[in-house]
């Protein structure tokens, strides 16, 4: 297994890709805190980690990414369950569509909130956290998700494309600052991936373009050169790779699963 003995905290894990991320880091051996803002979500998954593998150590907890002292909170409380931490996935987002003239403040700060100042309220937690306990003897290591629309921007989504786009560059700053102390960190950037919140986003978009969400789903397929959907699990096993030593000289990296959609 790939993360043997480590323990990890999660964000954002109570369905899509945070979910099967979860699943992914338990099944290669991680201990692991789960926490969403949902908390039944969280505990639903949880369960589902536990099953997977029965000496796994799993917990659940509710977590606002947006609430800086929550983030805090919740990260003590996992690494006290857990006995400490060596990982974490900060993978807690959201969408909405819209066209630039139409949005309004509050969808620009629904996802910068979330997306931007999440990603980046999470991570200084983390990186406080690691930074306290000393020089590593093993590794340490960091990936937020960000967003194939984080390195191309697309219409209807200027305001989900620039919080993306900030997390990617955030994550390249933040892996320059923290490579000496042997902390890695790393991004992963999922395309078309078949989840509840890509479903909402052929709706809305069949809507504001006219069109029948089965002719949104027909234009992604011709996006994407492998001729797939992507799954949740298709980012899973990225993101456990970029947190394993395989990755041990890579940090700042945005690492694209778009079935070749983008290759930059």
């Amino acid at each position: 297994m790939l993360l043997s003995n480590l323990r990890g905290f999660i964000t954002g894990a109570g369905t899509g890709i945070g979910r099967a991320i979860a699943l992914e880091m338990v099944r290669e051996g991680t201990d692991l805190a789960i926490t969403d803002i949902d908390l039944v979500s969280a505990q639903k998954v949880a369960d589902e980690a536990g099953a997977l593998r029965r000496d796994a150590r799993v917990w659940a907890g509710q977590l606002d990414v947006r609430d800086a002292a929550s983030v805090a909170a919740r990260l003590e409380e996992a690494a006290s369950y857990l006995g400490s931490l060596e990982l974490a996935v900060n993978n807690a987002g959201v969408s909405s569509m819209k066209r630039v003239v139409d949005l309004d403040e509050s969808d620009w700060d629904f996802n910068m909130d979330i997306n931007a100042k999440g990603i980046f309220l999470c991570c200084q937690a983390e990186v406080r956290y690691f930074l306290r306990q000393g020089q590593p003897t093993g590794m340490r290591s960091i990936v937020n998700t960000a967003s194939m629309a984080g390195k191309k921007a697309a219409p209807l989504l200027a305001h989900y494309s620039a919080s993306k786009f900030a997390v990617i560059g955030f994550t390249q700053a933040l892996a320059l600052e923290t490579a000496a102390d042997g902390i890695r960190v790393n991004a992963v950037c999922p395309g078309y991936v078949r989840t509840s919140m890509q479903e909402r986003e052929v709706l809305w978009e069949a809507s504001l373009r006219g069109i029948s969400p089965e002719e949104v789903r027909q234009d992604y397929l011709r996006a994407i050169p492998l001729g797939r959907l992507e799954e949740p699990e298709d980012v899973a096993r990225v993101v456990v790779f970029l947190l394993s030593d395989r990755a041990a000289y890579m940090t700042g990296q945005a690492i694209n699963v778009t079935g070749g959609s983008i290759m930059f």
